[in-house]
């Protein structure tokens, strides 16, 4: 019944409201990318699914590896000073709005030698409880949404300071039961794969001690596209580019801090206008949306610019036992306008770490964010010492 999955979509688009909301153009007012956000299915995908990069302003691409490099750049891990490490996330999502929405994973990796290195995760998304009615508004049923994704990864040094590593990903998005155009509503299904590359380097001081550079890129979720559906059409995976440096000063044998950026943009197709306000979303293939996506936005090289999205970040370690971290992320106004401050603590001992961090939107207007108050629990365990 289109009851049932308008249901599950307003309850999408609550969650999601800050990549899937639109504002409302005024008839005649120029098209400038008010109201063109990007939209794709699976957005959990994008979540940020650990307390370390959270609190850095949802920056992980370059900083120094740990077990949830699986996420964000599976290449970093051969550089990794570990040889084995898990790590598990627990995050209550949209606190604000519900209570019964989280996203939890499970990612680790082992090094096969000093130059392979394997790992994977298991991310799950609860949506909760949802209740269905009929277009009489009648009860008709309780469905509980969920996602999860499976991840596979190998990576391989290619020289004392470059590695590249590739990653297999299964998708599983179960959003509603019922029928629509007495067709059965069935769970999304995909496949995708990740690219990823890394350099860092070390540069030592006149002290002894040492600084550091690290550079990579990861593009990620390249995969089919995914539907509910036998005639539905179907909707683009978040594939995505990713960028980020990072730099970390060594101030004596205890203290050192980094500074992070990373850019994100991405590669689907912007939607296209259809008169002043409508909004239609380009019937194009996965290879095509991607390399169309770098200039086919409505309002040129100003609107494609709008499309990237920036995480700044700092992270202060005393003695690799105690960390400070604080953080901040931007996406345009006409792009989504998630706008938000990040902070974070992390301990760890013996094999054993803790991080959390905290979540606090900005930008004006704000009275109650869905974002708001958004906490991420990240317990790591460091499994057998690497061999020097």
């Amino acid at each position: 019944m289109f009851s049932r999955i308008t249901t599950v979509v307003i309850c999408i688009f609550s969650l999601f409201l800050c990549q899937r909301s639109y504002a409302q153009l005024d008839p005649g007012v120029p098209v400038d990318g008010r109201s063109n956000v990007i939209s794709t299915a699976v957005p959990f995908l994008r979540i940020s699914p650990d307390a370390r990069s959270g609190a850095l302003g949802d920056a992980g691409i370059a900083i120094s590896p740990d077990a949830n490099s699986v996420y964000w750049n599976f290449s970093k891990l051969p550089f990794a000073k570990q040889k084995s490490a898990v790590a598990v996330t627990y995050t209550p999502w949209l606190k604000e709005l519900v209570n019964d929405v989280f996203l939890a994973q499970v990612a680790g990796y082992t090094q096969i030698d000093e130059l392979q290195t394997i790992g994977g995760s298991l991310r799950y998304f609860s949506l909760g409880d949802i209740e269905f009615r009929n277009s009489n508004g009648q009860f008709d049923g309780n469905f509980r949404p969920r996602e999860w994704a499976l991840d596979a990864g190998y990576a391989r040094k290619l020289s004392d300071n470059w590695s590249m590593s590739v990653a297999l990903r299964y998708i599983h998005s179960s959003l509603a039961s019922g029928t629509i155009d007495n067709q059965p509503i069935r769970p999304g299904r995909s496949v995708a794969a990740d690219l990823t590359g890394f350099y860092t380097k070390d540069f030592e001081k006149d002290d002894g001690v040492n600084n550091n550079f690290s550079f990579g890129f990861a593009i990620t979720n390249i995969g089919q596209k995914i539907s509910y559906t036998q005639s539905a059409q179907k909707d683009f995976l978040p594939t995505n580019l990713g960028v980020g440096a990072a730099y970390t000063i060594g101030m004596d044998e205890y203290n050192k801090v980094t500074f992070t950026l990373d850019v994100n943009k991405l590669l689907v197709p912007t939607p296209q206008y259809q008169g002043d306000t409508m909004l239609v979303y380009p019937d194009k293939s996965v290879l095509e949306g991607l390399f169309s996506s770098f200039g086919d936005a409505p309002g040129g090289l100003k609107e494609e610019m709008h499309e990237l999205m920036y995480s700044v970040g700092a992270e202060y370690w005393y003695n690799d036992m105690f960390a400070v971290r604080a953080g901040y992320y931007n996406e345009h106004a006409t792009k989504g306008n998630r706008k938000y401050f990040t902070a974070g603590i992390g301990v760890k001992y013996n094999i054993f770490g803790l991080n959390f961090s905290y979540l606090v939107p900005s930008g004006t207007g704000i009275q109650r964010n869905p974002l708001s108050n958004t906490l991420r629990f990240t317990l790591s365990f460091d499994i057998g010492a690497k061999e020097e």
